[in-house]
């Protein structure tokens, strides 16, 4: 699944972002920063796989005796390029949600393409500390340590979401997935579909190793303040 590409292939992908930056034209981060990033990425997912590792039996246990279902939720999820790949978290809501999704599709609040209902019926009691936590996404370290994500950069969206871009927001796909960007610490599910587009956008356009610090600085008080997290 990981080497499929939403678009069919790399060409076709290249001559979308051609085609947006013809006027603007996009520049490509160096090869020091793509190096300095991954060796981050690498040393930050193994020594947050270590620290929060003495949860996990605690948090398995919760969702266990809450809910019927896995313990991990595995979704396909679009990365750099359109290429698909599994995104893992931490089960948030009832083993038959995706069934359900339709039947709420007329409660949706989020604009776009985007789905997000602030009281999701779906969400379990403990999904719904996991999410405002942030610790819902702590598998997705796994991700990073396997290179389809990073620790800063714009947050994955499954293909359904994608296949709904315009060419200009298809650009934020020019960055590797991340687990905090410029939308999460900026409001998250506060800020409307194209503001969030737009904010990827501008991170994909001012990719710097400055960038990503000021990021991640911002990022902890944005979890702990919990704006916009459900």
């Amino acid at each position: 699944m990981a080497t499929e590409n939403f678009y069919g292939s790399d060409a076709v992908y290249e001559l979308l972002v051609a085609a947006v930056t013809a006027e603007r034209p996009l520049v490509r981060p160096s090869r020091f920063f793509l190096v300095a990033k991954r060796f981050f990425d690498l040393v930050s997912s193994l020594a947050g796989l270590a620290l929060l590792l003495p949860l996990l039996p605690f948090i398995v246990l919760l969702i266990k005796l809450e809910t019927p279902g896995p313990i991990l939720f595995r979704q396909t999820r679009g990365g750099r390029a359109g290429r698909l790949f599994p995104c893992f978290k931490f089960r948030s809501m009832v083993s038959d949600a995706e069934a359900r999704k339709t039947d709420l599709e007329d409660l949706n609040e989020a604009t776009g393409a985007a789905f997000k209902i602030k009281d999701d019926p779906r969400i379990t009691g403990v999904g719904r500390f996991l999410r405002r936590s942030s610790l819902d996404e702590f598998p997705q370290l796994l991700n990073v340590l396997r290179g389809e994500m990073t620790v800063v950069g714009p947050r994955p969206q499954i293909p359904a979401e994608v296949a709904r871009y315009t060419p200009e927001q298809a650009l934020r796909l020019e960055a590797k997935p991340g687990l905090t960007c410029l939308w999460q610490v900026s409001g998250r599910s506060h800020l409307d579909f194209e503001e969030w587009m737009e904010l990827d956008g501008r991170y994909v356009r001012h990719r710097s190793l400055a960038l990503d610090l000021k990021i991640l600085l911002r990022t902890l008080p944005a979890v702990i303040e919990r704006k916009g997290a459900y």
